[in-house]
């Protein structure tokens, strides 16, 4: 009760902060993304949050805008057009590198690498859906998508990941990111939910910024 108390605290200061600390970015990045290309600074992608509650997670567009039947649609819309790619990205672990991306815009490639797009994250903090560490935010598809390609043995370890709410960071972006296989990226997540230590979300935050130029 009192690492939920505690933990909630630390996330409320903590957004705060990182609001006030990198109001430059937040003036700067959407000044760069309308002169970049066309369509809204933020989207705000469906994800799983804790307990399965499903949520909009802010972020800073990183994707380009499809015209689809004369209709100005996001990126996510490309799938249902580009059917044998989709099918590559979900047997990639939902991933591609951003070079063979087609959504991914100039400047998109850069707020992904240094995770600069994640930063509208924190309005989700303040609302209570997300905390600054923990597990990943996953798409619904993706889940069910997992639980056919490895078996029931992952619904038990996806059901405790999804036991605390998401993080802004966690283990899983300072361990390596993309580099590691989707089955044990999930087994991380599940092992942070289990631990409850907010010494290892210091750890984890610590870390992060090195995490973010690990790229450069």
């Amino acid at each position: 009760m009192f690492y939920d108390i505690e933990k909630r605290l630390i996330d409320i200061v903590g957004a705060l902060i990182m609001g006030i600390l990198f109001l430059p970015i937040w003036i700067i990045i959407p000044i760069l993304l309308k002169l970049d290309s066309n369509g809204p600074i933020f989207y705000k992608p469906e994800r799983v949050g804790k307990d399965g509650n499903i949520f909009g997670m802010y972020k800073f567009r990183s994707m380009k805008m499809f015209e689809v039947d004369g209709k100005v649609v996001h990126a996510v819309e490309f799938w249902n057009h580009n059917p044998k790619l989709f099918e590559k990205y979900k047997k990639a672990g939902w991933k591609l590198e951003l070079d063979e991306d087609p959504r991914i815009t100039k400047l998109g490639k850069i707020l992904r690498q240094t995770s600069i797009d994640e930063m509208p994250q924190v309005i989700n903090v303040l609302r209570g859906e997300m905390s600054l560490v923990g597990p990943r935010a996953y798409v619904e598809p993706e889940l069910k998508d997992a639980e056919k390609r490895y078996g029931k043995t992952i619904s038990k370890v996806i059901k405790e990941s999804l036991s605390v709410k998401p993080g802004i960071t966690g283990p899983w972006q300072v361990s390596g990111r993309n580099e590691i296989p989707w089955n044990q990226r999930v087994a991380i997540d599940a092992d942070y939910a289990k631990r409850k230590s907010l010494l290892y979300d210091i750890y984890i935050i610590l870390k992060t910024p090195f995490a973010m130029i690990s790229k450069w």
